[in-house]
Formats: C-alpha cells, structure tokens, sequence
C-alpha cells in the first residue's frame, strides 16, 4: 500500500518503512542504543532526500526518549544539574548546526558531508566497538573478569566554573559537560541522532560519572535537544515530515519489545560484538555509495527531492 511524504515528496509503501522503523526498534530494544546512527542511512539507502532524513529522524528520537527519561528519572537516575549544563551547551550546538545543514544545502553539498560524516564516526565507533568486546569475549573465555578503573579526573581538576552535582556525586568543572553538550547538540543537528553512543562514552570515561546515572541522564539532555533541533529544522529548513515520522515510530515502539526480549539471552559482550558489526556494515555500504561511480552522472534529484 503507497502512501504520500508531503515533505520527502515520494510516495513510499507503507509497509516497507513501518518495517525499518520496526527493525531498528527491534535493535535499539537489543542494544539500548537510540537507533539513530542507523536509521538516519537507511532512510538516505531508501531514497529519502538526506535533510529530510535527518529532519524526521530528529522527531523520531523525541517520542522514542521520552518514555525512556521518564522511567529513569522516577528511579532516580537522572542528575538534572548536569543535564541542564549538557543540555545549554546541547542548544548551541544544534542552533549551530541547523545553520550548518541551511549553509550546506544552499551550496549543494549536504549529501556529501553527511556520508562522510556518517563514515567517519560510524567506522571509528564502530572499529572501537569491535575491538573492546574482541577483548572481552577473550578475556572472559580465558577467565579474567573486566573491570572499570575509577582514575583521577587529572586536567579536568584543573579547570575553573566548577560546580557540584550531588546526584552523580562529583565537583568539577562545567566547560567539559557543556563541550560535550554543544558537540552532541551539533551532531543531532547535523546527521540526525541523538547522540547517545557519544555521550554516554564521554560522560563515563571522561567525566567519570556513575553508570547508573549516565543512561538517565544522557536521556534527559536527549529529549530536549532533539525536540530544539526538530522544531528548528521544520521552521528554517522544512525537512520535517511528520507522516515519515509516525510510521517509524509506529513500527519502532512495536520493534523494541521484541528487541529487549532478545536481548536478555545475549552476554553484553556479545551483543557489543554485533552491534559493532552491524555499525561497521552499514559505514562501508556508505563508503561504497561515495567511491562507487553512480548509474546516472548527471541528475537533478538533488535539487528537488533535497528541498
């Protein structure tokens, strides 16, 4: 059954895309990732102009997150003093970046930076990923258990406007949050995600902020920033298209159940190792699309569908 995208202005069968939105839930459930970093490239494989894949998927995330910051923030998992600071820092970077995708668009070359965007995280994410749960799944197997060492916040000590956040239980500055915060928020803008697989690394690593904490709290400055980064996208790019994003969501919301029972029969370092593979996949068929000389060398696709 086909169905109409105001906005994408295609008309797409709706059972093909409830079907993404219903196999990345399916992942997001498995994995406890966002999705985004996955779905954004497969709407750009599917034929959807790159903004409006980016535009639509920031809408996605909102609905997928906030049920989710909901849940942890009545476990008190949430540190709502730094995520208010992840959060002002998450709003200039998507007030950034929206301008970004205004620039490059006017100048024709979004497609290509959002595929070389998107190549480079996702193999350099997804190349880490790989290795780290390689050597876990070693190490157990061999008998070692892995551990977290808690380290020494070393030059972030050193840096002034410190703050204290009583829920995560630390005294440090508020420049590295609110540096974290801004990239994340340009990255939402940018390529469409939620910016989660950076986040929750950064604040674990670098900030040292508790593990129970982090998910609650990446989620709480999530919700916000995609929803600034949504409502500006539809405002100054109009590359929103909500159709789009009620049908992945739709199959999203379903997917995640399914994805979040089979998830609990998988060890976590199993299921880093095929998310790594699965992130790892689909950067080299990105990769692929940019070397790869295309059927048509002259095309104005982009001058009408990318609008």
């Amino acid at each position: 059954m086909n169905f109409y995208l105001p906005i994408a202005e295609l008309s797409v069968n709706i059972f093909v895309f409830l079907g993404m939105g219903a196999a990345v839930g399916f992942l997001s459930g498995m994995f406890g990732v966002g999705g985004g970093f996955l779905m954004t490239p497969l709407l750009i494989f599917s034929g959807i102009p790159s903004a409006v894949a980016v535009g639509t998927e920031a809408a996605q995330i909102v609905a997928s997150s906030v049920s989710g910051a909901i849940a942890q923030y009545r476990r008190r998992n949430v540190d709502v003093k730094l995520g208010v600071v992840l959060l002002v820092g998450g709003i200039l970077g998507s007030i950034i970046g929206v301008e970004v995708v205004k620039i490059l668009r006017r100048i024709g070359q979004f497609d290509l930076v959002i595929s070389l965007a998107y190549v480079t995280f996702l193999g350099a994410i997804g190349t880490l990923m790989m290795i780290e749960s390689l050597n876990t799944i070693r190490k157990s197997r061999a008998g070692h258990v892995a551990s977290r060492r808690s380290g020494q916040h070393s030059w972030i000590h050193g840096l002034p406007l410190k703050m204290r956040f009583n829920r995560s239980k630390l005294y440090i500055s508020a420049i590295p949050p609110f540096v974290i915060g801004a990239f994340v928020g340009f990255l939402a803008a940018l390529m469409g995600v939620g910016g989660g697989f950076i986040m929750i690394p950064a604040m674990i690593y670098l900030l040292r902020v508790p593990t129970n904490v982090v998910v609650g709290t990446s989620l709480f400055q999530i919700v916000f920033v995609t929803a600034m980064t949504t409502v500006l996208h539809a405002t100054q790019n109009y590359t929103v298209d909500i159709v789009l994003a009620l049908l992945l969501m739709t199959g999203g919301v379903i997917g995640a159940q399914f994805g979040a029972v089979a998830g609990e029969k998988l060890k976590g370092e199993q299921l880093r190792f095929l998310l790594a593979a699965l992130v790892l996949m689909v950067c080299l068929r990105l990769a692929w699309d940019l070397v790869v000389e295309p059927s048509e060398l002259y095309s104005i696709s982009s001058l009408t569908g990318g609008h």
